[in-house]
């Protein structure tokens, strides 16, 4: 297999969780979290990260309730994922999102406390944590 590099976001109308991985190590990090003003997409931000990182294949988390449904957010969730499919023409695969933010306070809070716990930190981790369940389930 070619090496791989791999966006993954975590989508939410205010902040845009980001985090980077690749095929060969298998590991996923936190990159960044991009802001969005008055709930529009900052698609510039998208831009530059897409023209820098150059990845193979993006992975976004999707929303769904806590027994598998789809819940509002889900169908929002998906028109962002058609609109970097069609602006980018790159591969883009959801992936179960449930209790990425949870489990992203919990190991945020285990490395530095309560300080850790902001925001921008929380929404790049859960990134991070949707990419690498993606990561772990389907590169082998």
């Amino acid at each position: 297999m070619n090496p791989k590099i791999i966006l993954g976001f975590d989508f939410g109308m205010k902040n845009i969780g980001v985090a980077i991985g690749q095929t060969i190590t298998r590991i996923s990090s936190p990159l960044m979290t991009i802001n969005s003003k008055c709930n529009k997409i900052n698609w510039s931000k998208i831009d530059s990260l897409l023209t820098k990182w150059q990845p193979n294949l993006i992975i976004v988390g999707l929303p769904l309730n806590m027994d598998g449904t789809e819940q509002s957010f889900t169908k929002i969730t998906r028109k962002f994922v058609n609109c970097l499919k069609d602006k980018y023409k790159i591969q883009v695969y959801l992936q179960d999102e449930r209790l990425t933010t949870v489990q992203a306070r919990i190991d945020l809070f285990e490395q530095g406390g309560y300080s850790c716990l902001k925001k921008k930190l929380i929404n790049s981790k859960s990134a991070a944590i949707i990419l690498q369940d993606w990561i772990n389930k389907y590169i082998n």
